[in-house]
């Protein structure tokens, strides 16, 4: 083989469709993956620790840190006055300062940053630094804001026909309103960076953070230096699930700027508690909803406002809220429809992206409208679906104007109902609670549609490198982050299919802003749509150089050249891939190569909100069954079927996991995870003691979960597949529904309940009391 590189058949390549373990599964079990608080320390390493306020809205009267300099240990403090560029570290708005200057504006807000030979030394230092205050008035919540109004930006309309007229003339109609509270992250790594400085003032910096090019951009506006003194690199993050999105960059710009203060390496890695206190949640919401309907329960008019607390600055509140409203109709064809969106500001930190980015509160929204008619008009909320869900021509435009061209809602629906027997355990499980006065079960069928794209346009594109080497293995390189979501296998399984070799032939490098410049976050569940089609773009045209080179060597047509599984065929020869390479390393042939993408069709006017910000939906349809306990509220989710459109699935397994994740985490939201602020706008639950997320026992006992095998894209994604990060989040939503379910019974289904999210078993319980309260009067 080594003189005629002709190669012995193989075995079909491990590319796309085939369930290969995500590229660092056996690392992550072994404990030998590497995270940033893993690296070697650095000899001269200094620890940065933030100083962060104790008040929620206050000017700062004096700011002494005489004392923390003169500390053991201390070698640099640094504050607002000390930073030689911008004083900002926000993504949009330049409303969110590295250090308070003058304001403060929510407790944990950063103040100023120790460096000092130890971590322990830099948190003894910062305690001695003196600080006063005069007091300012403080919205914690949203009531408060309402009060004051206080808001970020001015409150949003989407609308579709007369919603008003609609609803004065629906023969039925109802208001409600209720609450969801928002999320904390609870990423297993938290947040961290370590810069080490380079020559001519440069930096380096490894950090945990889903948009290492944003990241790069906001440190070079700190210090004041171009984008090129600045490289960002990420291997691996422990969980972001938005997070890291936008909130990595104040610790990462505080590591930068002590090491090209000091000329020495620099960490910054708060702890859990630390990390909970000063970073973003998901969005808390109120919602309001004016519906009218038929006796058959079919919408004819809505009126829904949404209000949600965004904290003390912009961050990404604008689209997150944005996203709210487009996902307000779900599945659901609404004929006429007003949305409004209310974006208020509070002195709490401030609110980011979470999974779903808004899409989870607009989604629970007309899923309880959903529930509530249904109660109305006395049928099963499966079949108030099924009669509200989009249709043909007439029935298929979402009330930002866009028309749904990929509807498969309807069949999900009806494949899960029948293959779980939903209809029959809903009789049984109504019988079951007509003989049991204490324990109560609910079952819920709810549907997903979830738009993929980042809904601002010029956020959707990627960029991809490539090197072939002369020995027949590949590296690959891409804008998207691998934060254990499996983006990495997948685009590898891209890069490997295209070439037609094994997946264990292409090697996954760091992501770094030296390789790929002008990245987007990996977000949006646009990781493998935007890096996979980068990549493959890549791999097309060395595969063209390649082709062009073995036609002029063996004479043959461009058209009698093939990659296959057994590996090039030219002609009537088959050479093995790696012998290839070298001949066209050999004959000078360019094996590097750049690929970018940018997703067609996509546009949105935000000031009229029309446009088709979506270059298509996923789909998925969760059935939940749970069991409560009336009398101390407590809950167990006893089953849950999932059956979910990943289109053709570029890898079953990681497809899978990302479903049980997603929707375990949606569990957690709706039912265990409480955030709780004081008065003082003080956060109490920033603890494992004391902020409960799902844990291994509340996995359902029977979770059954299957990829839909009609799923294929009909738009030229990559393979035909479909996104999975976040639309799986929202299956969760049938758990709240079947609680709801549930406690209904309490008042023999007469009554619908008042009941919020997350429904803990506090929550349960005074919505159970207050059904038989009122089924009493």
């Amino acid at each position: 083989m080594a003189d005629s590189g002709v190669a012995p058949a193989i075995t079909a390549p491990r590319g796309v469709n085939a369930p290969l373990p995500h590229d660092s599964a056996e690392r992550h079990v072994a404990g030998s993956a590497i995270y940033v608080d893993d690296l070697p320390q650095p000899p001269g390493l200094l620890h940065v620790h933030l100083g962060t306020s104790t008040r929620a809205h206050a000017r700062i009267a004096k700011l002494d840190l005489s004392a923390v300099r003169a500390s053991p240990g201390v070698v640099l403090v640094l504050s607002a006055h000390d930073i030689p560029g911008e004083n900002d570290v926000s993504p949009v708005i330049h409303d969110d300062r590295l250090f308070a200057d003058g304001e403060v504006l929510h407790v944990g807000q950063s103040l100023f940053a120790v460096a000092a030979t130890s971590i322990a030394a830099a948190r003894a230092a910062a305690a001695k630094a003196v600080v006063e205050y005069e007091d300012l008035p403080a919205a914690i919540d949203i009531a408060a804001a309402r009060a004051m109004d206080l808001k970020i930006e001015a409150s949003q309309r989407m609308a579709r026909g007369d919603a008003r007229a609609a609803l004065d003339a629906s023969p039925r109609r109802i208001q409600g309103g209720f609450s969801m509270g928002g999320q904390d992250h609870f990423y297993l790594e938290g947040q961290v960076a370590l810069a080490t400085p380079r020559e001519g003032g440069d930096v380096h910096i490894w950090s945990s953070t889903q948009h290492p090019s944003e990241v790069q951009h906001l440190i070079a506006r700190v210090l004041d230096r171009p984008h090129t003194a600045v490289t960002v690199e990420v291997r691996r993050m422990g969980g972001g699930f938005g997070g890291k999105e936008t909130q990595a960059s104040l610790f990462a710009a505080a590591a930068a700027l002590v090491a090209v203060k000091t000329g020495r390496p620099a960490k910054c890695r708060p702890d859990r508690d630390e990390d909970m206190v000063m970073t973003g949640k998901r969005h808390d919401f109120e919602v309001a909803y004016d519906v009218g309907f038929d006796d058959e329960g079919r919408l004819t008019g809505l009126s829904l406002e949404l209000a949600s607390r965004c904290g003390a600055t912009t961050d990404l509140s604008m689209a997150i809220n944005d996203r709210a409203m487009f996902h307000a109709d779900n599945t659901y064809f609404l004929p006429a429809v007003e949305i409004v969106s209310h974006r208020f500001k509070t002195h709490t930190v401030s609110n980011t992206a979470f999974r779903g980015f808004g899409g989870p509160q607009g989604m629970l929204a007309i899923e309880r409208v959903m529930d509530a008619v249904a109660a109305e008009v006395g049928l099963d909320p499966l079949e108030v679906r099924r009669r509200n869900l989009y249709g043909g021509e007439g029935r298929n435009l979402t009330p930002y104007h866009q028309v749904v061209e990929d509807n498969v809602a309807p069949q999900l629906i009806e494949e899960l109902a029948a293959s779980c027997d939903y209809e029959a355990r809903r009789r049984e499980i109504e019988a079951f609670n007509k003989a049991s006065p204490v324990l109560k079960k609910g079952v819920a069928l709810t549907p997903v549609k979830f738009g993929i794209s980042f809904t601002t346009t010029h956020l959707n594109q990627a960029g991809a490198l490539i090197h072939l080497y002369a020995d027949g293995s590949i590296l690959l390189n891409h804008g998207g982050t691998e934060m254990g979501q499996g983006l990495n296998i997948k685009v590898a399984q891209i890069v490997a299919q295209a070439f037609q070799v094994d997946a264990s032939r292409v090697k996954i490098t760091s992501t770094v802003t030296d390789k790929v410049p002008n990245t987007s976050a990996t977000a949006a569940s646009s990781g493998a749509d935007l890096n996979g089609m980068a990549a493959l773009n890549a791999a097309e045209t060395i595969k063209a150089r390649l082709v062009d080179f073995a036609a002029a060597k063996w004479s043959v047509a461009p058209e009698a050249i093939a990659f296959t599984p057994d590996g090039v065929r030219v002609g009537e020869k088959t050479f093995e891939f790696g012998w290839f390479a070298r001949q066209a390393y050999l004959a000078r042939i360019s094996l590097s190569a750049t690929g970018f993408y940018a997703t067609p069709k996509i546009h949105y006017d935000r000031a009229t909100h029309t446009g088709r910000p979506f270059y298509y939906f996923a789909y998925g349809a969760a059935c939940s069954e749970v069991l409560i306990d009336t009398l101390t509220g407590e809950m167990k989710v006893t089953r849950a079927d999932i059956l979910h459109d990943v289109g053709k699935s570029l890898n079953p397994a990681i497809d899978l996991g990302q479903i049980e994740g997603g929707f375990v985490q949606g569990m957690g939201w709706l039912t265990t995870e409480e955030l709780v602020y004081d008065g003082e706008g003080r956060l109490r639950t920033h603890a494992p003691s004391t902020y409960k997320i799902p844990t291994c026992g509340d996995r359902p006992a029977h979770l059954d979960i299957r990829l839909w095998k009609a799923g294929r894209n009909v738009e030229a994604t990559v393979h035909r597949s479909k996104a999975v990060g976040e639309p799986p989040f929202m299956l969760a939503i049938s758990v709240h529904s079947a609680i709801n379910h549930a406690v209904s019974s309490v008042g023999d289904y007469k009554i619908f309940p008042e009941l919020n999210a997350p429904a803990t078993p506090e929550a349960i319980l005074m919505a159970c009391e207050d059904v038989r309260r009122r089924a009493r009067a």
